[in-house]
């Protein structure tokens, strides 16, 4: 690396355990994974950078100290680069992360802390609103008559997380569509009020549980 080349900024380092299904399926589509696509108890570790071309850098770090491990996202947008690998093996995973720290001189702490930007619950959705929300969504589909939970934050790759946790803690909840690339990070979650209440709760508890530096 050049002594020219300008610092790379640790925005997210977040480690996903135990991806669960619905989450994984997710993920696993063409138009997140356009790698290896994970598959359910998987372990992820999703990184973005700022300037977005330093995760070119990121991922020669990780796939050369391990090369076991598996990109299944590598995203160059105009601001941010994004990266996600994966392994059944834990420690695998945990072993690129620290490569990709220590060529970048960061710690895990640097990254942004997340912040909550909306949050509702929506019980009872009628079919109108069911039909246009399931012409735009990039998970199941979501009926008429269900509660529908709705939660944005930022930076947006934090919905991953999010989106495993509320599903860990929901299961019977449907995951509608999680949208985390971008300026914002957006989870559409549907089922029994009951459920998509613990969902909200357990997405609240995760964010505000992860250290970083304020934005």
């Amino acid at each position: 690396m050049s002594e020219s080349t300008p610092r790379t900024e640790l925005r997210v380092y977040l480690l996903v355990e135990d991806l669960q299904k619905q989450f994984a399926a997710y993920m696993g589509t063409p138009t997140r994974a356009r790698g290896y696509p994970p598959f359910e108890r998987d372990h992820a570790l999703i990184i973005e950078v700022s300037p977005a071309l330093a995760i070119e850098r990121v991922i020669d770090l990780a796939l050369k100290s391990v090369p076991t491990v598996e990109p299944g996202i590598l995203y160059v947008e105009r601001q941010f680069g994004i990266l996600e690998l994966h392994s059944r093996v834990l420690e695998d995973v945990v072993r690129a992360g620290q490569a990709v720290l220590d060529g970048t001189g960061a710690s895990a702490n640097d990254q942004l802390r997340p912040r909550v930007l909306y949050q509702d619950v929506i019980e009872d959705i009628t079919d109108q609103h069911a039909v246009i929300l399931n012409r735009n969504r990039q998970g199941s589909m979501v009926m008429p008559g269900e509660a529908l939970l709705v939660y944005e934050m930022t930076p947006a790759l934090f919905a991953a997380v999010a989106a495993n946790e509320a599903e860990r803690a929901a299961p019977d909840t449907t995951l509608v569509d999680v949208q985390m690339i971008g300026a914002a990070g957006r989870i559409y979650m549907s089922g029994s009020a009951k459920d998509v209440v613990t969902a909200r709760d357990r997405i609240t508890s995760v964010l505000e549980s992860i250290e970083g530096r304020e934005h």
